[in-house]
């Protein structure tokens, strides 16, 4: 039986997590709006998940191919940073009304 919280996965799968803290909960849930339209370009083989709790973004990922997965991974990679650079160039969200 699993653990409370914890995920079962496929046996044959493959599985990837990465936490991403943020300075705050506005900034985390910006990156969230922005990197959450982006859907897999492949039908199956692989889904991505994408969750927010407080100032972390996390994100994972179930594949049936590591070169699925590390490419999904690497396109993910991409976008974060530049989702950071952004957010870097622009300065601190403004507070919400």
């Amino acid at each position: 039986m699993a653990a409370p919280g914890s995920v079962q996965i496929e046996p044959g799968k493959l599985e990837f997590a990465l936490d991403v803290p943020f300075p705050s909960s506005r900034e985390a849930s910006i990156a969230l709006q922005s990197l959450s339209p982006d859907r897999e370009p492949r039908k199956g083989g692989i889904s991505k998940i994408l969750t927010l709790s407080g100032s972390t973004l996390s994100v994972r990922w179930t594949a049936d191919e590591a070169r699925i997965l590390r490419v999904s991974v690497g396109a993910f990679m991409d976008n974060l940073s530049l989702v950071l650079e952004t957010m870097e160039m622009f300065g601190p969200p403004l507070p919400q009304s």
